[in-house]
């Protein structure tokens, strides 16, 4: 339990001097952990546009399915299975960035708050802990829109990978009848998700446009 413990807390301290050391490069090339942050939110935001599309392409695929008359179940539960792979790994990449993202805020806010006893003069100094404040409640604003819709994820893959699994050991009429009983409810769960992931696109949009705003300003 104690070796088990000491590893955990020594990969989390190799993963931090790691992100450290990132960051200390990217800056010595102009990149700071503000850019770094809008640059990630971006991705993110792409990320999620991707995985929309799998979960789509997905619930098309369903959509076909419930209607098949053919023989050939067994080609319909391998073009499933692929759907689930692919909806699978895509919302793992949102996840992936999402952490990223928290990674980097963690750190930017951090040395915001640090730099800010380094000021002589009190007036800027009470500017930037404003400033400060400011940025921290829109992204805590915008994690939360984030982590919302990525919580969304996996109840709708658990619905696939059951579908698929059904499919695989019952290849017949009655999986099929079976599955489409259960469209209805995985469809209104995608759309969910969908509406989920475009208000935190939206969000993240927001957040990008004012941390463009405070730079110029």
């Amino acid at each position: 339990m104690i070796q088990r413990f000491f590893i955990i807390c020594l990969s989390l301290f190799t993963l931090s001097a790691c992100e450290s050391t990132y960051y200390a490069a990217m800056e010595k090339v102009g990149q700071h952990k503000r850019d770094i942050l809008v640059d990630r939110v971006e991705s993110a935001s792409e990320s999620q546009e991707e995985a929309q599309q799998e979960f789509k392409d997905a619930l098309t695929h369903l959509s076909t399915l419930i209607n098949f008359d053919g023989d050939d179940l067994a080609r319909q539960y391998d073009i499933s299975k692929n759907h689930f792979e692919e909806s699978k790994a895509a919302a793992e990449d949102v996840t992936k960035r999402i952490d990223s993202i928290e990674s980097v805020a963690n750190a930017l806010f951090e040395e915001w708050q640090d730099e800010l006893s380094q000021y002589s003069n009190a007036n800027l100094k009470r500017d930037s802990e404003q400033k400060l404040k400011q940025t921290q409640r829109q992204f805590s604003k915008l994690l939360k829109s984030m982590r919302r819709s990525e919580a969304k994820m996996q109840p709708v893959l658990d619905s696939l990978k059951d579908n698929v699994l059904y499919l695989k050991h019952n290849l017949n009429a009655q999986a099929v009848a079976a599955i489409r009983g259960e469209f209805d409810s995985l469809k209104v769960d995608i759309q969910n998700l969908i509406n989920d992931m475009n208000r935190s696109i939206a969000d993240s949009n927001a957040f990008i446009e004012q941390m463009n705003v405070n730079k110029a300003g």
